[in-house]
């Protein structure tokens, strides 16, 4: 496997972890709470949702060909709720990622050493991939968050219970402590 493959792979597999996330933390959501949002000052996990996937078709329709904010995006209209149902949403959510884990799938060597333009910036390409990363895994940590405190005590941990670290290490690692970072 050469380096772009290498590279293409890790962003690939931190894209879905954190898709993962998200996809486990909103499955213990009722419609209802989707739609909630904390105080008049955040925005409902819908709302986060919907911003994200119209980031993504943004960013990453014709990634290597066109500026990143594209012209039919409306970036304001991302913060209204107007999805009809959870299936309207999650068809919307899915069409993001999709267009992202399309586009990079298709990266090939000298495509990585190109410059790309997002609000008429220039990027490297693994800049530009960073860049939606970072602002992904942003809105990732917000979208479990609001579950979390939506879900109340129907929430089942995404990740190893709290006070179970020494008992997930000891079975998988065999050792108390023992590091693998």
């Amino acid at each position: 496997m050469d380096t772009t493959d290498l590279f293409v792979s890790a962003i690939i597999n931190a894209f879905e972890g954190n898709k993962r996330l998200a996809d486990n933390a909103v499955a213990q959501v009722s419609d209802e709470k989707l739609r909630i949002a904390v105080d008049e000052n955040t925005n409902s996990i819908a709302v986060i949702m919907k911003h994200v996937a119209g980031n993504l078709l943004s960013r990453w329709t014709d990634f290597l060909s066109t500026d990143g904010e594209k012209a039919w995006r409306n970036r304001d209209d991302e913060f209204v709720d107007s999805f009809k149902s959870r299936a309207e949403l999650l068809e919307y959510w899915e069409q993001g990622w999709s267009c992202l884990f399309e586009a990079l799938q298709n990266l090939t060597a000298s495509d990585i050493e190109k410059t790309v333009v997002i609000r008429g910036e220039p990027h490297t390409v693994p800049l530009a991939i960073e860049r939606s990363l970072g602002h992904t895994c942003y809105h990732i940590g917000q979208i479990v968050q609001v579950a979390r405190i939506q879900a109340g005590d129907n929430w089942n941990t995404l990740t190893i219970p709290k006070g179970e670290s020494e008992q997930f290490n000891k079975k998988n690692w065999g050792e108390v402590g023992k590091s693998h970072s």
